[in-house]
């Protein structure tokens, strides 16, 4: 899994994803007829099918992050956040910032030492807008090669677990690896296969919106990861998946319902393929599929996720046995979904 360990500990923040574009167009210009990135900076590799149907295969290559907004006299980051951050999962990490050179900080807030607080303080939740980062140098250096508007996001090394691996950005670089993956491993498409690694889908799924109107798929499958609360203190009917038990095939979230029959065709290749999966219906959260549904006078469109413990923290969880399902799924998909109409009636 080194491509996976490779695009998981790359820094790309939404706006910000050269550096996974780079991987990207690295690992699938083997494996497509022709590559294109638009104007916004989403990469499409393209590989001629044999039905004349196109489908947009969606994976966003962007994580949460921060721009740096401010430099104090005293050295320290001030930060502006971008994408869905819990600040009690901020406190006393490492951040890669990329100025003028990566750098290496912490990330804290604005708070007293634990020796120094009363108990409210000790109690207190800190606020977004009172973390910093400490990159260990004086001020007028952190000035020189820290401008305002440098990408900064979480750093945390990739590692297996038991049967499970674990970094910062599992979302979404692990889709990213399906898709590429599922790519490799395909050897005869019958759609026409754009795939689509994504911008700013943490941000408002900004690339999926313009990149359909580039494409005009008639089919879009997006790959995301999904809630895994498979976990103690959460009951069993709030877990929306269960880590290991397989892929995931979206039902709904709260930004897009997905296309009846392109579930039923998926369990139907899953079934078929003897592919493990489960399904999923997600309260709150969204995918490319929204954008994709939302383009032009829209089209059909799902998403196929992968379960993840911990999503939006420094050590995102998912199962081996799950990203191989997730994988297969979607080749079966490139494969054969031409062969179905999703109209609805």
């Amino acid at each position: 899994m080194e491509l996976l360990r490779e695009l998981c500990e790359a820094t790309g923040i939404p706006g910000r994803e050269e550096r996974l574009r780079a991987i990207v167009r690295r690992e699938l210009a083997p494996l497509v007829d022709e590559i294109q990135v638009d104007a916004l900076g989403n990469l499409i590799g393209i590989r001629r099918g044999t039905s004349g149907k196109k489908l947009a295969l969606n994976a966003h290559m962007d994580e949460i992050g921060f721009l740096v907004t401010h430099v104090d006299d005293d050295g320290f980051v001030r930060l502006h956040p971008l994408g869905g951050h819990d600040p009690r999962n901020m406190m006393a990490q490492r951040v890669r910032v990329c100025g003028k050179q990566d750098l290496l900080g912490l990330l804290y807030p604005s708070i007293k030492p634990p020796h120094l607080a009363d108990l409210a303080e000790r109690e207190k939740v800190p606020k977004l807008t009172e973390f910093f980062v400490d990159l260990g140098l004086p001020a007028a250096r952190v000035k020189e090669l820290v401008p305002v508007g440098s990408m900064a996001a979480i750093h945390r090394e990739f590692a297996e677990v038991g049967d499970a691996v674990t970094c910062k950005a599992m979302d979404n670089r692990l889709s990213v690896y399906v898709m590429i993956e599922a790519m490799r491993r395909t050897r005869k498409a019958g759609f026409d296969v754009y795939a689509v690694a994504t911008v700013q889908e943490e941000v408002g799924v900004r690339g999926a919106i313009t990149s359909a109107y580039g494409v005009s798929p008639d089919v879009g499958l997006a790959l995301d990861v999904t809630i895994a609360a498979d976990l103690p203190g959460v009951a069993k009917q709030d877990w929306v998946t269960h880590l290991g038990d397989g892929t995931a095939i979206k039902v709904m979230d709260s930004y897009s319902i997905s296309n009846p029959r392109m579930v039923e065709v998926l369990r139907e290749l899953a079934e078929a393929r003897g592919i493990p999966y489960q399904m999923e219906i997600l309260p709150c959260g969204g995918t490319d599929a929204a954008g994709l549904q939302r383009s032009k006078f829209g089209l059909p469109a799902a998403t196929l996720s992968t379960p993840t413990r911990y999503v939006h923290t420094s050590i995102e969880m998912c199962h081996k046995k799950d990203v191989e399902a997730s994988i297969a799924l979607t080749a079966a998909f490139i494969e054969e979904g031409a062969r179905y109409g999703y109209a609805l009636e």
